[in-house]
């Protein structure tokens, strides 16, 4: 209850940060753009996922989510969220332009 309590605040808070639209995004996409740059141009060491195949984004979260790839918060944030909605999010970066 406390992490999911966890999870909310900081998606709220980087929601509010701003990054992708928030009227076409699914539930979590905005919280991605908190640490992955959603404008392009940006530099940072995170890449940007506009344009990711979905199915690089799906497997890279589950591999988080199911601690198969060494991670710092990353695995934490990926089991807050179901497969349907990794897999929504990943659809919608898919769909964005770079």
């Amino acid at each position: 209850m406390v992490r999911s309590r966890t999870l909310l605040i900081v998606s709220f808070i980087l929601a509010a940060a701003g990054g992708a639209s928030a009227a076409d995004a699914p539930r979590g996409a905005n919280s991605c753009t908190g640490c992955h740059a959603a404008r392009p141009g940006i530099e940072d060491a995170l890449p940007s996922l506009k344009g990711r195949k979905a199915s690089e984004v799906t497997e890279a979260m589950l591999a988080f989510q199911q601690d198969r790839k060494p991670a710092t918060v990353m695995n934490r944030i990926a089991k807050g969220f179901s497969d349907a909605e990794i897999a929504a999010i990943a659809d919608w970066f898919a769909e964005q332009q770079p």
